[in-house]
């Protein structure tokens, strides 16, 4: 039987193009994390690199839409040759912000983005992905050596002058929140990191995390109900898109999913999008997961 109105899905419209993505080394990592709700690997060629000639092209297009925030992801990014140009280039558009594992870094490329920042109006973010407060807690999940070499990140960042979001997928219980983000905060003071700002994010049960945990179940769907009274704002599908190198899909998170694809222009995939996904229902719960909480220029420019 077909599905009654009131059992389909709901859609949500796209408002304007606030978040403009980057996913600028494709599905390719030097890490394989057991909870990377896309798989990524070294082996993982699903996705591939972007050029900087496209990069380019993308941010020339997105002047027209009003883009206030630019974010580059992976994969890791810093694999890609072109990531430090990419950012330099970047910062002449807008905030910029990347998505990084913290383990590849050059110093002579965290100088030149310091520069670059420096002499931009703009603020340049780096995240860095840490999901334990030791090599105990982290390795498990990110691999073999991981934490120390993420650590030794974190160090080259702030004595660069960089004061990184760490961002934790949350594994732990609610019971243990408390416990783990003091011990976290410690760890990352002990490194020099004296005011760490860290970034507690829900799993998302697709890609590896299937395999570690569970998929979403039925039951968790957003539904027609759960939209009356929501803000709508919250979800990333409602101001932001992503650029792959095979097109512009909706969001981050579902690079996985064939409908996710809305184009490749970005002015044809401005257009609503059916939150059908079990994905969706995260977002739904915690809000705008993937983006930082607000964008911003250099306050003292």
């Amino acid at each position: 039987m077909p599905a009654s109105a009131s059992t389909l899905p709901p859609s949500v419209d796209f408002s304007h193009l606030d978040h403009l993505w980057f996913q600028v080394s494709g599905t390719l990592c030097n890490l394989t994390c057991h909870h990377c709700f896309i798989s990524c690997s070294p082996k993982n060629d699903l996705f591939g690199y972007l050029s900087l000639k496209e990069v380019k092209r993308r941010l020339e297009e997105s002047v027209a839409f009003g883009v206030k925030e630019y974010y580059f992801t992976g994969g890791e990014p810093f694999l890609n040759r072109d990531i430090v140009p990419m950012l330099v280039e970047t910062l002449r558009y807008g905030p910029a912000t990347v998505l990084t594992n913290g383990t590849v870094f050059q110093d002579a490329w965290l100088e030149e983005l310091r520069r670059a920042e420096h002499s931009s109006l703009y603020s340049l973010e780096i995240r860095v992905s840490i999901d334990g407060f030791s090599p105990e807690t982290n390795d498990p999940i990110r691999g073999e050596g991981a934490f120390v070499r993420a650590i030794q990140g974190v160090k080259k960042l702030v004595a660069c002058g960089f004061l990184p979001i760490i961002t934790a997928t949350r594994t732990w219980s609610d019971a243990d929140e408390q416990q783990v983000v003091g011990q976290f905060v410690a760890t990352l003071k002990l490194a020099g990191y004296e005011r760490p700002r860290l970034k507690i994010l829900p799993p998302l049960q697709i890609g590896a995390e299937v395999e570690r945990t569970h998929g979403y179940r039925d039951s968790e769907r957003v539904t027609r109900r759960m939209m009356k009274g929501f803000d709508v704002t919250q979800l990333v599908c409602e101001h932001s898109r992503v650029v792959t190198d095979r097109g512009v899909y909706v969001c981050p998170i579902l690079l996985e999913s064939p409908e996710a694809n809305l184009g490749d222009s970005l002015s044809e995939t401005l257009r609503p999008y059916v939150l059908g996904h079990g994905a969706c229902y995260t977002c739904y719960q915690y809000g705008a997961i993937c983006s930082n909480a607000s964008s911003k220029s250099r306050p003292d420019k």
